[in-house]
């Protein structure tokens, strides 16, 4: 079992949403947090609300560089890495063939380098420095968590890159985890159903409300804490890897 406390954990996207959350709970567990976004404002902001066992670290997912300059960050002030979670991710919505033609490759291309680029970027660097860790009692020397959603599964009218992007992420996981394996290095994915972010923060509040009584039970959306919650349980829970879990409410949604 790895205890969080006095641990290191490098939050990708950690400024806001499920990554301020996850960020904001394992340092309350007692972990040593390292916030890496682009949003400096906001990520300096939560980082000095945490205190000195907590700093932040500008940059993107997509730099080999800006990713290395955070792991390297972990081991300077804290002295290792033992915790990797991948939030960071945007949902630019287009359909393949809309009003003015098909979609821009761009576009598709710049979700994909984001959302799974990006997340494998931060796996390997990451992966890197736990390799260097002393093991623990039953061998395990770090766990890196990263983010899909259900719609690998259920990709919705207009969500054909972020679809396609989070699929890359849940096909990711297992081979990830076999070939980290032999380091004591655990991989997971959690896939979040409907969960009030700034990916939602646009929409007014009656339409997130009728997006949350599409879930089956509880009938809301969820909230960064509970994603949060997941996020220690697996740290503790060694036997837990290779495996995409779904936090959704028993939502599997429909075309649109």
């Amino acid at each position: 079992m790895m205890k969080i406390a006095e641990k290191t954990a490098l939050i990708a996207g950690g400024a806001s949403g499920l990554g301020e959350a996850t960020a904001r709970r394992l340092h309350q567990e007692g972990a040593r947090i390292v916030i890496f976004d682009l949003n400096a404002q906001r990520g300096q902001a939560v980082a000095d609300e945490l205190g000195d066992a907590a700093c932040f670290v500008a940059g993107s997912v997509t730099e080999e560089a800006d990713v290395q300059k955070a792991v390297d960050e972990a081991i300077s002030r804290f002295d290792a890495l033992h915790i990797a979670v991948n939030t960071a991710g945007i949902a630019t919505p287009g359909r393949i063939l809309g009003k003015h033609g098909p979609l821009a490759l761009e576009t598709f291309a710049r979700v994909i380098a984001i959302n799974l680029v990006g997340t494998f970027n931060v796996m390997r660097l990451a992966a890197a420095a736990m390799q260097q860790n002393l093991p623990q009692d039953d061998g395990e020397r770090g766990v890196i968590i990263n983010t899909a959603s259900i719609a690998a599964y259920e990709g919705q009218i207009g969500q054909a890159a972020y679809a396609a992007s989070k699929g890359g992420v849940v096909g990711l996981t297992l081979p990830a985890a076999r070939d980290l394996a032999k380091w004591g290095i655990r991989v997971l994915t959690i896939a979040p159903g409907l969960f009030d972010t700034p990916l939602l923060a646009g929409l007014p509040e009656q339409v997130k409300l009728g997006l949350g009584q599409q879930v089956p039970f509880p009938s809301r959306l969820g909230q960064p804490p509970e994603y949060a919650f997941l996020v220690t349980h697996i740290i503790e829970n060694t036997l837990l890897n290779g495996e995409v879990i779904r936090l959704d409410g028993a939502l599997r949604m429909g075309p649109r």
